[in-house]
């Protein structure tokens, strides 16, 4: 190194133009270098090391695939099982099957039961139409039952009750609820009193409960004629048209419940004699009369 005087004294050392900076030699790519430097390459080798942890996590195993599909297969299982024993179990204390022949009505078969309940007096053919053994939907035979009718008069009943309770001034939630439920309370002890009747009567028959609740919903028909035309025209229309509709629900229930009750007489084409026929005509006498009382009893007090 060369070092040169100063006025003070001191000596001070010559930079020399060829000496190398340190910043340069270590950016320099000659093999000057004493370390090697690893900062650039850190960030690729991180990366490199946890794609090789998350590879396992991201690919799964084999297992892990197969367990979503096993869980959803017992599932399935499960509730199939869960439907069919409800099903079985319901169907023991409702028939549903039976229910949806019950239903199978149209446009058509309305019309024409509906005709048939006002005006019963020129039908002819009161037979119920089978095939192999097996009653025809409704909706192919006019004399076949349905619970279409009798639930929508039911509703209709109620609707129209509560009209007529209005122009009374009567009208409450509660006072309409007594009148729906004392109307299905009466059906219900009707048809239960049939059914005591028949077994004590031992009356071998096809009729069903369904049947029998069938046939006296019917009557809701008439019911209904009656409270609209006492509305629409007075107390007159009222009890001219419940006069009407009585006496065509009778027709209607002797000439249909005779073929079911008076099975032996309808197969000979006459009333055979004995004390158990004569049982079954005043049973079917019966149920036909009781129907006008029924209409009358849960209407006469909506027309004022």
């Amino acid at each position: 190194m060369d070092y040169t005087a100063t006025q003070g004294g001191f000596r001070q050392r010559k930079l020399q133009p060829n000496v190398r900076l340190r910043n340069s030699s270590m950016d320099g790519s000659d093999g000057s270098q004493l370390f090697e430097d690893t900062s650039r390459a850190a960030p690729a080798s991180q990366a490199g090391y946890s794609n090789q942890q998350a590879g396992p996590q991201a690919g799964g195993f084999p297992g892990q695939s197969i367990l979503p599909d096993l869980a959803m297969a017992y599932g399935n299982t499960l509730a199939s099982q869960g439907r069919e024993m409800m099903d079985k179990n319901l169907d023991r204390f409702i028939p549903i099957s039976k229910l949806k022949y019950y239903f199978a009505v149209d446009t058509v078969y309305v019309g024409k039961k509906l005709g048939l309940l006002v005006f019963p007096y020129m039908h002819e053919n009161w037979e119920v139409s089978y095939q192999q053994d097996t009653p025809v939907a409704p909706r192919f035979d006019v004399n076949a039952p349905d619970l279409y009718i009798p639930s929508m008069g039911f509703i209709t009943y109620v609707l129209v009750a509560g009209l007529a309770l209005g122009t009374q001034n009567k009208f409450s939630p509660e006072l309409l609820g007594v009148q729906a439920s004392s109307a299905l309370v009466w059906l219900i002890m009707e048809v239960l009193a049939v059914l005591l009747s028949l077994y004590l009567v031992t009356v071998n028959t096809d009729l069903t409960t369904i049947d029998l609740l069938a046939f006296s919903g019917y009557k809701y028909v008439g019911m209904i004629i009656g409270v609209v035309a006492g509305l629409l025209f007075g107390n007159l229309a009222y009890h001219l048209s419940l006069l009407w509709c009585c006496a065509a629900i009778v027709v209607f229930m002797i000439r249909t419940l005779r073929l079911k009750l008076l099975s032996e007489a309808a197969a000979e084409g006459r009333l055979v004699r004995g004390t158990r026929n004569q049982l079954r005509m005043y049973l079917t006498m019966s149920i036909a009369a009781a129907q006008p009382i029924f209409m009358y009893w849960l209407t006469y007090h909506l027309i004022r």
